[in-house]
């Protein structure tokens, strides 16, 4: 394990070009012989997309390979590259709606998704506003890989916690006064849906993570929703907009229905940049109301 970690790292110190081009062939063998979740992807696609004809959908599927093959190069170069080069590659384009809460005194819930690069918003999270800059995860199943992966994630100074400790992570940052922007990727299948909110979402019954609201409501930190752009291969811009500067005054579930309306505005401008190989809708034949 100790060797691919060391491999991996030599390789990322090459140039972003030349990864692209090495991972081209990635995009060959998942695309045309492993298939990688080909079932799945489709299936997604053609339940979130019903007035598309199969023809979009094929169009869709290769060109979300050909976007996943360049993911994997860009989270491979992520392992090692430096603070400008990224600044340059990764921009937020109005940090201040952000900053100006830090003055205010108060933390901040950012809402998003696995669409476009996530990874490099990990990376660049502590740098990017005034806040202390905290992403919010699911555990790997390989314990050596999170660990490794985790120092190079947090070299610039993020930090990153999971679902055993988010709750203690809130509550001790809260308690200290420390201003903090919590980075949550709230598209992901709930583990527990009992603890989860149904909704409508690309069309289909879906149960949304609850966290983000949850946590919003409880200490009534500002919440918004960010939007990753991709301006042109391996560059991304970042915009933030407000879901609500008072969740203590929402009703149930208003945050997240607000989340999933500009989520969803966002894969239709561009589906392919959206992670549909992912089992989001794992649960879709025994989703039933769970409530928050």
């Amino acid at each position: 394990m100790t060797l691919f970690f060391s491999l991996l790292l030599f390789i990322s110190y090459l140039p972003l070009s030349v990864l692209y081009a090495l991972f081209y062939i990635f995009y060959i063998v998942i695309r045309y012989f492993v298939k990688y979740r080909k079932l799945v992807t489709l299936e997604n696609l053609t339940l979130s997309f019903p007035e598309k004809n199969q023809k979009d959908i094929l169009l869709i599927y290769k060109l979300f390979h050909k976007h996943l093959a360049d993911l994997a190069a860009e989270m491979v170069k992520m392992l090692s590259v430096s603070k400008e080069n990224a600044r340059k590659r990764y921009q937020c384009m109005n940090p201040e709606v952000v900053n100006d809460f830090f003055k205010q005194g108060k933390s901040v819930i950012l809402m998003s998704s696995h669409y476009n690069n996530w990874e490099w918003m990990v990376l660049l999270l502590e740098d990017m506003f005034l806040h202390h800059g905290i992403g919010v995860g699911k555990p790997n199943s390989n314990k050596a890989f999170e660990k490794w992966i985790n120092l190079r994630r947090t070299r610039f100074g993020t930090e990153v916690v999971f679902a055993d400790t988010v709750r203690d992570t809130f509550e001790q940052n809260h308690k200290r006064n420390t201003l903090c922007a919590y980075m949550m990727l709230s598209d992901q299948s709930p583990n527990d849906l009992k603890k989860s909110y149904i909704t409508t979402f690309l069309n289909q019954e879906s149960c949304m993570i609850f966290g983000a609201e949850y946590f919003a409501k409880k200490y009534d930190f500002p919440v918004f929703y960010y939007e990753v752009t991709k301006i042109k291969r391996g560059f991304y811009e970042v915009n933030l907009e407000l879901i609500t500067e008072k969740p203590s005054e929402t009703a149930p579930g208003e945050i997240i229905e607000k989340y999933v309306q500009l989520l969803e505005k966002t894969i239709k401008k561009a589906p392919q940049y959206w992670l549909w190989s992912h089992r989001r809708w794992k649960n879709r034949k025994k989703v039933y109301f769970c409530g928050g």
